[in-house]
C-alpha cells in the first residue's frame, strides 16, 4: 500500500488524494464520476516478481496488500480470497477446448464472491474510524457486509428489495444487520441507502458507489495468475449485474502487466440475463461510439444477483472489458437454469443462477464461434446455490418417495 497514489475520475480525469473523497469525484456526481484507485505501477514493477505474493505466506487477498489501497493490518478475522480453482478437462474436451476451470468463489465465508470487495471496504472503514456500515444489495453484497460487519463489531444497516431471496434474508438478520426491505426496485434501494449513509455518517460499501470495493473485487484475477503459475486464460467469463465485479476481475488482469508480471491480458466477456442487460446495451452503444451510461431499463430475471437495471459501475464495466479486448453476452433464463444444473452434474459445483451465468454464456459464445477451438476459459463462479435454493433447483424433478424397504428401491432402479 505504501506505492497508492491516488484517485482519478473515469470521466473527467480529475485526480485526487487518496483517502479525500469517499465515493465518487464530485465534479461528476454518482454513476458518471465512479472513481478508480491508481498506484505507483513503475516502482512496483521494480519490487515485484513471480514469488513476491507466494512469499508473503498469507492464505487470503492480503497476500496482494502491495497492490491494495488499505493494509492488511486493518483486515477482519474472517478470510476473503483463497478460493480453490478446478480444472475440468473432460468437459473441456467435449467442449472442443484446449482447457476450463471453474474460479469458485462460492466457497468464501458467505458462500458469495462480494466478500473480497467487502474485506477491502470494512478494512477502509476500519482505518478511517468510521462507526457503522451500511449498503444496498439484491443480497450477496448485504450478507457478505453483514457477516463482515459482524467480525468487525460494527452496526450494520441494509437496504433490499423486498423480494430478495429468503436464504439471503436469513444470513441478514443472522449476522445482526439492520435489514429495511424496500418496496421498490434495487435502484431505488440503492439510491435510498446512498442517502441515509449521508444522512447519518455510515460507510456506503455498496458495489457501483465504493472504490475500495473494486480493489478487493481484483484479487480474483491476481489469484488465478498464481494458480495458473503466471499464466492466464485466453478467455475470463463473469457474471455481470452492477458491473463492480467484472471491472475489478478486469483491473486486476490489467495490472499484472503493468507490473510487469503477465505479458497478456485475457478477453474478459460479461455475461448478463437477456431480460437484465443494461450492461452490454451500453457495451454495444460504446462499439458504436455513442455515450456510454445506460438510462434506466426493466429488469427481469430469475437470477437475482443480476436483476439490475441501473448498474451504478455501467461505466467501469464497459471501459475495462474493452481495454482488455473483450465483450458482452446476454443468455435466457433457460440457459441460466441449465447450465446452472449442468455445473453442478458435470463439474461438481452448486452455484445459484446468477453464478452459473458464465457458464450459460460460454455455450453460447461458443456457438456463435467468439471462443475459438483449443481456447484456454476460466469461468468465475461467483455464488453458491444454497444462496437460491429454488433458482437453482428449477424444473428438477422431486425426490422418489419410498418406504423403507429394499424391494422399493429395487422397484425403481427397475423402472429407470
Amino acid at each position: 500500500m505504501g506505492e497508492l497514489l491516488g484517485l482519478r475520475c473515469l470521466t473527467c480525469g480529475r485526480d485526487y488524494d487518496a483517502w479525500s473523497v469517499d465515493y465518487f469525484c464530485p465534479h461528476c456526481g454518482p454513476v458518471a464520476g465512479a472513481l478508480t484507485v491508481e498506484y505507483e505501477y513503475r516502482v512496483l514493477a521494480r519490487r515485484l516478481g513471480p514469488a513476491s505474493f507466494a512469499d508473503t505466506r498469507r492464505n487470503s487477498l492480503w497476500r496482494y496488500d502491495s497492490l491494495l489501497p488499505v493494509s492488511g493490518e486493518y483486515a477482519v478475522p474472517l478470510r476473503a480470497g483463497g478460493t480453490p480453482i478446478y480444472d475440468c478437462p473432460t468437459l473441456a474436451k467435449e467442449l472442443g477446448l484446449g482447457r476450463l476451470w471453474v474460479k469458485d468463489e462460492s466457497q468464501h465465508p458467505t458462500a458469495s464472491c462480494k466478500d473480497r470487495g467487502t474485506a477491502v471496504a470494512v478494512a477502509a472503514a476500519r482505518m478511517l474510524e468510521r462507526e457503522a456500515v451500511c449498503c444496498a444489495s439484491t443480497g450477496n453484497a448485504a450478507t457478505s457486509l453483514a457477516g463482515f460487519a459482524a467480525a468487525a463489531g460494527f452496526p450494520c444497516f441494509i437496504f433490499v428489495p423486498k423480494n430478495a431471496p429468503r436464504a439471503k434474508i436469513a444470513q441478514l438478520l443472522a449476522f445482526g444487520a439492520t435489514v429495511f426491505a424496500v418496496d421498490g426496485t434495487y435502484d431505488q434501494a440503492s439510491s435510498l441507502a446512498l442517502r441515509a449513509a449521508e444522512k447519518f455518517g455510515w460507510y456506503n460499501r455498496s458495489d457501483g458507489l465504493n472504490p475500495m470495493v473494486v480493489e478487493g473485487n481484483k484479487t480474483a484475477a491476481l489469484e488465478v495468475w498464481e494458480e495458473l503459475h503466471g499464466e492466464v486464460p485466453d478467455f475470463a467469463l463473469v457474471a455481470v449485474g452492477d458491473g463492480s465485479v467484472i471491472g475489478g476481475i478486469c483491473k486486476g488482469f490489467l495490472e499484472l502487466g503493468k507490473v510487469g508480471l503477465s505479458g497478456k491480458v485475457p478477453k474478459v466477456y460479461g455475461v448478463q440475463a437477456q431480460g437484465a442487460a443494461a450492461v452490454a446495451h451500453a457495451f454495444a452503444r460504446f462499439q458504436d461510439g455513442r455515450p456510454i451510461l445506460p438510462a434506466e431499463e426493466r429488469a427481469e430475471t430469475l437470477a437475482d444477483s443480476i436483476r439490475v437495471g441501473k448498474p451504478m459501475d455501467a461505466l467501469r464495466a464497459v471501459r475495462a472489458v474493452a481495454e482488455t479486448g473483450g465483450g458482452y453476452v446476454t443468455v435466457s433464463d433457460e440457459e441460466i437454469v441449465a447450465g446452472a444444473q449442468e455445473l453442478a452434474r458435470r463439474v461438481g459445483v452448486f452455484a445459484e443462477p446468477s453464478g452459473a451465468a458464465p457458464f450459460a454464456g460460454l455455450l453460447r459464445l461458443l456457438r456463435e464461434g467468439t471462443v475459438p477451438e483449443g481456447a484456454r476459459v476460466v469461468l468465475f463462479i461467483t455464488g453458491s446455490g444454497l444462496k437460491d435454493p429454488e433458482g437453482a433447483l428449477r424444473g428438477l424433478p422431486e425426490p422418489t418417495v419410498i418406504p423403507p424397504q429394499l424391494e422399493a428401491v429395487d422397484e425403481v432402479l427397475g423402472e429407470r
